[in-house]
């Protein structure tokens, strides 16, 4: 996969930690060649020890209902389709018929497609069509940065409590600790973190593998 991880890890450390996590398998091989046509859009792609690690997490809260918002060529919907609980559902929202058709693709390879529903429209209306109720078990959000507050005013609401919000991007190629970057991006990842971080419902911590992924139980 193209790698994302800033200098922040040593290459040789983030290689080895990738060999020691789940091999990525055929359906995800598959997707990442797929996705790798794309050009520079490519480096949107999760990596293999993200990979894993969104599997695990999605097992280990016993997610039955998830949200993803960003589905891209969907190699983080079917980490996530792979953890649910037998009769779970993953609901994914994208705005891409191009790239998601990579998706379902992948996902009926990886033997996941009858636990997911892809929704194509702008997300925050998806999101606000959903029932209040808190029954969420896992979100991941990992679309348009500018948006990624609105999502998270709209999906934590709707989590369980000791459901998991995940948030992806959240290191920005390191770009969050420099002063002298104000682009729209990279102001609106500092600021969703800041918020994670003081939000009392919020029990959080931003991990330094990909791009940054943070991880947030709610209370």
């Amino acid at each position: 996969m193209t790698t994302r991880t800033g200098p922040w890890i040593d290459p040789n450390i983030v290689e080895y930690l990738r060999a020691h996590a789940a091999p990525p398998d055929e359906a995800v091989q598959w997707i990442t060649q797929q996705t790798a046509a794309l050009g520079k859009f490519a480096a949107m792609q999760i990596e293999s020890d993200q990979v894993a690690l969104m599997t695990l997490l999605t097992r280990l809260v016993g997610a039955r209902s998830a949200v993803e918002v960003g589905t891209f060529t969907g190699t983080s919907s079917l980490a996530i389709a792979r953890g649910l609980v037998p009769g779970g559902h993953l609901l994914c929202c994208d705005v891409s018929e191009e790239w998601t058709a990579i998706a379902r693709e992948g996902w009926r390879r990886g033997g996941v497609e009858d636990f997911i529903e892809l929704r194509i429209a702008p997300a925050v209306d998806t999101l606000r069509a959903l029932p209040p109720d808190p029954v969420v078990d896992l979100v991941f959000i990992d679309a348009d940065k500018p948006s990624y507050r609105l999502y998270l005013d709209e999906l934590i609401p709707r989590v369980r409590s000791g459901g998991l919000v995940l948030v992806d991007n959240t290191i920005w190629y390191g770009q969050v600790i420099n002063a002298e970057v104000n682009d729209k991006d990279t102001v609106a990842i500092r600021e969703v973190n800041d918020f994670m971080a003081q939000d009392d419902r919020l029990d959080s911590v931003i991990l330094p593998i990909g791009d940054g992924l943070t991880i947030a139980r709610k209370r």
